[in-house]
């Protein structure tokens, strides 16, 4: 619908459409929608534009300058793509109030998020980096290449404070991280930091399980290639955080020109509109799963967080490339967050650019799986977990005639409980 109306840009979040909180559910449905009935749409349009006629050119002229004082998105109708887009406006202002942030910008993806966050940092003379690993691949190449002129200081939470130095200007984790499912305490994490802004990478989380600005995180990351999009069919990322540090990403977005297409957008804000059904879903499969792989004896450790969700890494006595090979309604892919339930190996794919000394010391074994569950039954993906995991053969006790050996059989479909199942 091309029309002045449809370029409203939706209120920002305490702005004039703010009321009283509502449940997560609710505002994952409406949130960045709420001024769509007063102008006669259901749906939330497309705005395909790559540029916005005015005749009036000391206005824009205004609001250029205005947008290169401080980064706020131009007030009235859209400039330029590059600018802004209503589209990817509505993403962003629903994003932001998901994760209890004052703004949210959005990106091509979730590394040219990353990499804005950190440009940012350096145009402020900041280019010190502390982070602890494990992190997504990507991430870890991006900080220890220094591509951007950054130097990174790796550490374990308890040495974040005496990593700090005065040109510090990020400190960086994931919680749960990727691939181990390492949890942190972000509270005291954000603790640590001092003044420092602390950066939580929430992909795996999602607001639905985690808010990370609420345990004192200034800044949220998402990949919302994964689980904002849910279906595998768009890439993005987003930042969401106060608005002055959204202002300073907007600017260097403009200046570097990762923006999100707004069919990306589009799809993401739709995404949004089911992610707390489908996290809980998945996740209850995913704990099942955990569940039956804890008390299967080929698989020689389970990794699933304490805060739950829907994601699973695993080590195998056996050569997991073979199990990799075996999947069938499984698909053998990276990425993760999708509808359908994926399985890779992060030694050779999304952990591949890490050092492989450095990828050991983080727990990141080579006989270790990454499974992210999708909406399947979750007796069909055990059915097809279990044929992939196949009959180990490991040699039986001393005691037994030498060259002797024994098989381990699949785990039953519904083990007993343990009390204190190996995370």
């Amino acid at each position: 619908m091309d029309t002045a109306s449809t370029y409203d840009t939706p209120a920002p979040v305490g702005g004039p459409l703010s009321r009283a909180p509502r449940a997560l559910a609710t505002e994952a449905v409406h949130a960045g929608r709420d001024d769509l009935a007063r102008q006669g749409l259901h749906a939330p349009p497309i705005d395909l534009s790559t540029t916005y006629p005015s005749y009036d050119s000391r206005a824009e002229a205004a609001r250029i300058d205005a947008f290169a004082a401080d980064g706020a998105d131009p007030a009235g109708p859209p400039v330029y793509g590059r600018l802004g887009n209503p589209t990817v406006a509505r993403f962003e202002t629903a994003l932001a109030v998901l994760e209890g942030t004052g703004a949210a910008v959005a990106f091509a993806s979730g590394m040219a998020a990353l990499t804005a966050v950190l440009l940012a940092r350096a145009a402020a003379g900041l280019r010190h980096v502390v982070a602890v690993r494990p992190l997504y691949g990507c991430s870890d190449h991006l900080l220890t290449a220094g591509l951007l002129g950054t130097e990174v200081t790796w550490t374990d939470p308890a040495g974040i404070t005496d990593a700090l130095r005065p040109d510090t200007g990020l400190v960086l984790v994931e919680s749960p991280a990727n691939p181990t499912l390492a949890e942190l305490d972000l509270r005291a994490v954000a603790h640590a930091c001092g003044t420092v802004p602390l950066l939580a990478d929430n992909t795996f989380a999602t607001p639905v399980l985690q808010r990370p600005a609420e345990l004192g995180a200034r800044l949220v990351l998402h990949s919302a290639t994964k689980y904002l999009g849910g279906h595998g069919d768009v890439l993005g990322g987003v930042v969401a955080c106060d608005e002055e540090f959204a202002g300073q990403l907007r600017k260097i977005r403009f200046a570097t020109g990762g923006v999100l297409h707004p069919l990306a957008g589009y799809l993401l804000l739709r995404g949004l509109a089911t992610l707390p059904v489908r996290v809980r879903a998945a996740s209850a499969t995913a704990a099942e799963l955990a569940r039956r792989l804890t008390a299967d004896p080929r698989v020689a450790r389970v990794h699933y967080p304490r805060l739950g969700g829907a994601m699973i890494a695993f080590e195998v006595h056996d050569d997991p490339h073979e199990v990799i090979s075996r999947v069938r309604l499984i698909t053998p892919a990276v990425s993760l967050g999708s509808v359908d339930t994926l399985i890779q190996h992060p030694a050779s794919i999304s952990h591949r650019v890490v050092d492989e000394g450095d990828r050991r010391d983080a727990g990141v074994s080579d006989r270790l799986l990454r499974l992210s569950v999708g909406l399947e039954d979750v007796d069909d993906l055990w059915a097809d977990l279990d044929r992939a995991l196949g009959v180990l053969e490991i040699p039986v006790s001393r005691s037994a005639p030498q060259g002797a050996r024994g098989t381990v059989r699949p785990a039953p479909a519904h083990p007993q409980p343990q009390d204190h199942p190996e995370r």
